[in-house]
C-alpha cells in the first residue's frame, strides 16, 4: 500500500518562499505522475503542478515562474519550490501520486499561509 507524507508548510510573508516535500512509501515502480494540488477555504481543489517519472512537468498559469515542481525518483519524493508567495496562494496543499498500475493516492495535506 502506497502512503504519501507531506512536509514543509507554514506561515510566510508575501514575497517569501517555502519548499514542500512529499515522500511515497511502498512500491511506486512503473509509470506514474506526482502532482501538487491546493484547496483554499470555500474553493474547489485545484491542480498546481505535475511531473511524470520521466521528467515531463506542467505548472498552472497562476504559479508559472514562481513555483517549480521537481522529483527525486531514487527517494520517491516530489518537491514544490514556491517563491514570491502571494496572499492568494494560501491554501492546504496536497500531494497526489497517480500510479498507472494501481491507482491514485493522496497525502494528508499541509497548510500554507501567506500573511503579513
Amino acid at each position: 500500500q502506497v502512503q504519501l507524507v507531506e512536509s514543509g508548510g507554514g506561515l510566510v510573508q508575501p514575497g517569501g518562499s517555502l519548499r514542500l516535500s512529499c515522500t511515497a512509501s511502498g512500491n511506486i515502480d512503473g509509470g506514474n505522475i506526482f502532482s501538487w494540488h491546493r484547496q483554499a477555504p470555500g474553493k474547489q481543489r485545484e491542480l498546481v503542478a505535475a511531473m511524470s517519472n520521466d521528467g515531463m512537468s506542467n505548472h498552472v498559469a497562476s504559479v508559472r515562474g514562481r513555483f517549480t515542481i521537481s522529483r527525486d525518483n531514487a527517494k520517491n519524493t516530489v518537491y514544490l519550490q514556491m517563491n514570491n508567495l502571494r496572499l492568494e496562494d494560501t491554501a492546504v496543499y496536497y500531494c497526489n501520486l497517480n500510479r498507472f498500475s494501481t491507482g491514485n493516492y493522496w497525502g494528508q495535506g499541509t497548510q500554507v499561509t501567506v500573511s503579513s
